[in-house]
């Protein structure tokens, strides 16, 4: 069954939404992402995503002490990204409890660092971060698109021991119209060992049933829960 994943987005300290990776597009639904993180966890889902949009923005994480407060407060296994980009960033993420963090915009411009990352904390610690927009590798907080097509981008860290994969469709995210099946269906075709985690677009329970009958391992979702239009109590009893 697919990996469900919740999604926490902090943008000043509260929990947020964007749409297609527009800050101008910003809305808040809670204050406290602490207190979202436990309810995560009441429900009983075990895993969580964590975004510092701030950090993404700034090139260096901002909500670190968010992150503390959610992984002192529950037991959730949380992958953190945003803003990582130096060797005190990811210090920085591991410190604050980050069980993985996820990492794209370097392994784009600083491969080799990146590599450093894979090498010293594990493929198991780490999340290849493949943010998608018209084919291209978009990177700094979805704010530039790279030169890199997504399969050959992949495929250099695939080759070097990545496993995780998360792969947002930007033009998708946030637009609760549906995730990029065709996309995901065809990275896994293409690397079927990789723990792919589907990310964008997601508005129903429809759509993650749809992604699990087409073998995708995971999916990250958060506008959907916030807008009501997932039952989790449902959700997190469907077998």
């Amino acid at each position: 069954m697919i990996e469900l994943i919740p999604a926490i987005d902090i943008i000043d300290g509260q929990c947020v939404r964007l749409t297609k990776g527009d800050y101008s597009q910003k809305t808040v639904y809670r204050n406290s992402p602490a207190e979202v993180a436990k309810e995560f966890e009441q429900m009983g889902f075990r895993r969580l995503h964590v975004v510092d949009l701030d950090g993404a923005k700034s090139r260096h994480i901002v909500n670190d002490e968010v992150l503390r407060a959610i992984t002192t407060d529950t037991n959730l296994t949380v992958d953190f990204g945003g803003g990582i980009k130096t060797d005190e960033d990811i210090e920085k993420a591991f410190a604050a409890g980050a069980a993985m963090v996820t990492v794209g915009s370097i392994a784009v411009t600083q491969p080799d660092l990146f590599l450093g990352w894979l090498d010293k904390y594990g493929a198991d610690r780490m999340i290849l971060g493949a943010d998608v927009r018209n084919g291209k590798v978009s990177i700094n907080g979805w704010k530039e698109d790279s030169e890199e097509d997504l399969l050959p981008f992949l495929k250099k860290y695939t080759d070097r021991g990545v496993r995780n994969v998360l792969c947002t469709e930007i033009s998708k995210d946030g637009t609760l119209t549906g995730p990029a099946t065709a996309l995901y269906e065809r990275v896994m075709a293409e690397y079927p060992g990789l723990h792919l985690i589907a990310s964008g677009g997601v508005s129903s329970r429809e759509d993650i049933e749809a992604l699990d009958r087409a073998g995708i391992p995971a999916v990250v979702f958060g506008k959907a829960i916030y807008e009501g239009r997932i039952n989790l109590k449902e959700l997190i009893t469907w077998d």
